[in-house]
């Protein structure tokens, strides 16, 4: 875990802002009662919920493959484990647990950035989310925080692999 020279932690959501500012990414951030529900966030952003990019922690497992995956996808669409566990050469795949979750982004379930910070945490995007929005929009590492980025931007800076996961 990053720590700042007072050996305080460096938190997902200042991750998450550091590295769009690095990358001059066009983005806001919005401040919001904390929800976790796609439809009530997008709501409250004032966006499709399609534009949302959803971020699921899996554990995939087969054919010598032990690996977490961070699957985003469009939030009004639904993963398909099978095709998750197939972008890495796994063979089955399922949801983390919230230790897990805790441990690999720092963040609870719905606060999940579409971006890996950690080296053990696969990035897999599926290609619809770049398809059908200018920008896309997600919870910034804390519930009540959501950021909504240019599309062309999150596919510059995003670093994982582009892969149909969804059913």
């Amino acid at each position: 875990m990053a720590l700042y020279k007072d050996g305080t932690p460096v938190t997902t959501h200042e991750k998450l802002i550091a590295l769009l500012d690095q990358h001059k990414a066009r983005y806001r951030v919005m401040e919001h009662s904390a929800t976790g529900k796609c439809e009530a966030v997008a709501e409250i952003r004032g966006t499709e919920v399609g534009q949302g990019a959803k971020a699921l922690v899996c554990h995939v497992k087969g054919n010598g493959i032990k690996q977490h995956v961070l699957a985003v996808l469009p939030a009004d669409q639904q993963a398909d484990l099978s095709k998750v566990a197939e972008a890495v050469g796994g063979r089955r795949a399922s949801l983390a647990s919230p230790a897990e979750v805790d441990a690999l982004t720092g963040c609870v379930f719905g606060a999940i950035p579409p971006f890996s910070f950690h080296p053990d945490l696969q990035l897999v995007v599926d290609p619809l989310l770049f398809e059908r929005y200018d920008e896309i929009a997600f919870n910034a590492g804390l519930l009540e925080k959501s950021v909504v980025l240019n599309v062309a931007d999150y596919s510059a800076i995003h670093n994982g692999n582009v892969m149909k996961i969804i059913c």
